[in-house]
């Protein structure tokens, strides 16, 4: 019966992505997908009414932050279990994303077989991470010298969103509104950043926050 298949619901803000993702999951004998979302107000919409087993989020929305999603659906939603499917590197944002509430990572260039198999990982109590991401798990938690941490490492979650969108070309009120944040705070954020990478001024910053952003650099 239907009824009786894993609900998945999928936050992304991507239609061609949903469609394949569905296309992928809906061909699961025992998973089905539930609802489809494109914001995290939507997507926390139809958690309270389709009462899905586990969600598949992308960290970057068409309005929001997929890591403040989590860290909300964590706390109004416990019992859902969440899935990260990003194109953003695991090495950056993995830890965040289980940090936040997350029980699995995968990235989008990663096959259709690893997205099936971290989703069972997850429903059987695992996390569905790949092996890179667990053993820099085990390095960072059970090592007794585990690597140092980079400086954008050192950002706090909404400090990296806000540097991320910067290196994606946008001024500060196009942060605060994708952010849903006033200039302000997001000045503030800038404040801090500028602080912790030991940038000393609004250019510097823009042009590490593109370079990071383009090559993955620190």
């Amino acid at each position: 019966m239907p009824d009786e298949k894993f609900k998945i619901l999928l936050v992304d803000d991507h239609p061609l992505v949903r469609e394949w993702l569905a296309s992928l999951i809906n061909q699961q004998p025992d998973l089905v997908v539930c609802g489809e979302a494109e914001s995290a107000q939507e997507a926390l919409g139809y958690l309270g009414t389709m009462s899905p087993d586990l969600a598949i989020v992308d960290l970057s929305l068409k309005e929001g932050s997929g890591l403040e999603l989590i860290k909300t659906m964590r706390v109004a939603h416990p019992a859902v279990a969440i899935i990260v499917l990003s194109m953003h590197d695991e090495k950056h944002y993995a830890e965040r994303a289980i940090r936040a509430g997350a029980r699995g990572y995968v990235m989008k260039r990663e096959t259709t077989k690893k997205i099936i198999a971290a989703i069972s990982q997850v429903r059987s109590g695992k996390l569905g991470v790949s092996e890179e991401v667990a053993a820099l798990f085990a390095e960072r938690f059970v090592d007794n010298h585990p690597r140092s941490r980079t400086p954008v490492e050192e950002l706090s979650d909404r400090e990296l969103e806000v540097f991320r969108l910067l290196g994606q070309g946008m001024d500060t009120r196009s942060v605060a509104t994708n952010l849903h944040i006033s200039i302000k705070t997001v000045q503030a954020y800038c404040a801090r950043i500028k602080d912790k990478l030991d940038l000393a001024n609004a250019t510097e910053l823009l042009r590490e926050a593109v370079r990071w952003s383009e090559s993955g650099v620190y």
